[in-house]
């Protein structure tokens, strides 16, 4: 309990902030040890609990601190296939860091055990050391799993099935596989070449893989097990409609989906000029209209890409905000500029239908909502301007309708999300759901533990016939 916790180092924000290289430089093995030290051991793991995957984290904790990071690695890899991204995305700060023992001795979350900081340590260690071992596949047993898909919940299923011998074929529909974790997160925040050797392993496992292929156009659904003879699919198409405000403007140029603004960076890299197919907005004073980890994503971007003043509005105050502290510290020390209890009522444009201004209205907080946080209240007369020439919205993504709309018989919520059962199984025999398309825009280890859970699933039902 003496020991104080490990900071992490990284870039210096004004240097950081015009380059696309990761933010945080990761432990060295003297602070990876340090900080495995501090976890107290005990006996009931409220940690372990907290982890949606349930990785043994007392066992990996005791082998980083004595030095043995290939077995704290190998211990992780037993119930999770991306350490390396978990360690650097996953909130463990509302997970597997909120119960832990030692911070709530030392009443703080911010002085629990720093968990995802020394899975990342080891994981990087061991897939830079270049000892990366492929998962031993089973005999093969000639039945046929398509997964549609491939983000961390496909990934994680893909690898299951695998690994029992059935032989597996994944469909994306972009023209690069990972899903959200390549074109939703950052490149500072997620290196795509850690996600490339996620999916490297699961080609040297004999997983096939079809690019630019969209299950609703390209294929229907039901048709892969009907015509294509697939036994068992999975679907784990993400959370990837974006949601937008419904107010006056939205349609002017120059008004974003984070969504598809992140995918131009991210995935097709807009920001190098001289080589990107897509073209980049020229921004100057760009308004980011949300408060959760992508808002955050969208707002560092837009610094990244030039912008000389970037505004997050965000109705509520910052103990509301559901995006990571670490996020909002980072945003923050890069220059974003948070306007709390305001919002977006208006977006102006000019004679060429150009944003030139937002009208925003000022809020205080009422009495808590559905989900627990207080409800923003607008004070009447309290309108104002902005000048800016940029506005994404970033307020969340709902489950693209496509395969609900093109597959009879697939019973979805309201939401669009699709409706299963305990084992991950929806109303169609054979066909199993999971991740964002399931939850809802959730979070990566969430959407590996329903791949988790489905795969065990399909396997079951194979071995049965």
């Amino acid at each position: 309990m003496a020991i104080p916790v490990q900071e992490m180092p990284s870039q210096d924000p004004e240097v950081r902030r015009h380059n696309m290289s990761e933010v945080a430089l990761g432990y060295t093995a003297e602070q990876a040890q340090l900080e495995a030290q501090r976890c107290l051991q005990c006996k009931n793991a409220p940690c372990v609990n907290g982890c949606p995957v349930r990785i043994r984290i007392p066992e990996f904790l005791k082998a980083a601190a004595a030095g043995q990071f290939g077995e704290a690695v190998a211990i992780i890899r037993e119930n999770s296939l991306l350490p390396a991204v978990c360690g650097r995305v996953c909130p463990q700060e509302v997970q597997c860091q909120l119960p832990c023992t030692l911070g709530k001795a030392l009443k703080s979350v911010d002085l629990a055990v720093s968990i995802g900081r020394v899975e990342r340590y080891v994981s990087d260690l061991h897939r830079e050391s270049g000892q990366q071992a492929v998962p031993e596949v089973k005999t093969a047993t000639g039945r046929k799993v398509a997964v549609i898909g491939s983000g961390p919940a496909s990934i994680t299923v893909a690898a299951d099935v695998r690994r029992e011998g059935h032989d597996v074929t994944m469909f994306e529909a972009f023209h690069k596989p990972g899903g959200v974790l390549i074109y939703g997160i950052p490149e500072f925040r997620l290196p795509k070449t850690i996600v490339q050797n996620e999916i490297d392993i699961l080609k040297e496992m004999g997983v096939k893989l079809e690019t630019n292929y969209v299950v609703g156009r390209t294929r229907k659904l039901q048709d892969l097990i009907d015509k294509d003879g697939f036994n068992a699919v999975f679907v784990g198409t993400g959370a990837g409609l974006p949601k937008f405000m419904n107010i006056p403007g939205e349609n002017l140029v120059g008004v974003f989906s984070a969504n598809e603004y992140l995918t131009r960076a991210n995935l097709m890299k807009a920001y190098d000029t001289e080589h990107a197919h897509t073209p980049l907005y020229n921004s100057k004073k760009v308004a980011v209209l949300g408060g959760g980890n992508v808002a955050m994503d969208a707002a560092r971007m837009a610094l990244r890409l030039g912008a000389a003043e970037v505004h997050l509005i965000y109705r509520r105050t910052e103990k509301e905000m559901p995006a990571r502290v670490e996020e909002v510290g980072h945003a923050r020390e890069e220059g974003v500029t948070f306007h709390m209890l305001q919002n977006a009522v208006r977006i102006l444009g000019d004679a060429n239908d150009c944003v030139t201004q937002i009208e925003c209205l000022r809020y205080e907080l009422g009495e808590p909502d559905a989900s627990g946080r207080r409800s923003p209240v607008p004070l009447a007369g309290s309108e104002f301007l902005m000048e800016v020439d940029t506005v994404i919205v970033a307020i969340g993504n709902g489950s693209n309708p496509l395969i609900s709309q093109t597959t009879a018989g697939l019973q979805v919520n309201k939401y669009g999300n699709i409706i299963v059962d305990a084992k991950g199984k929806t109303s169609i025999d054979g066909i199993y759901a999971g991740g964002d398309i399931v939850l809802g825009a959730a979070t990566v280890i969430l959407a590996m533990g329903e791949g988790r859970r489905a795969a065990a699933a399909i396997n079951a039902q194979l071995a049965g016939g």
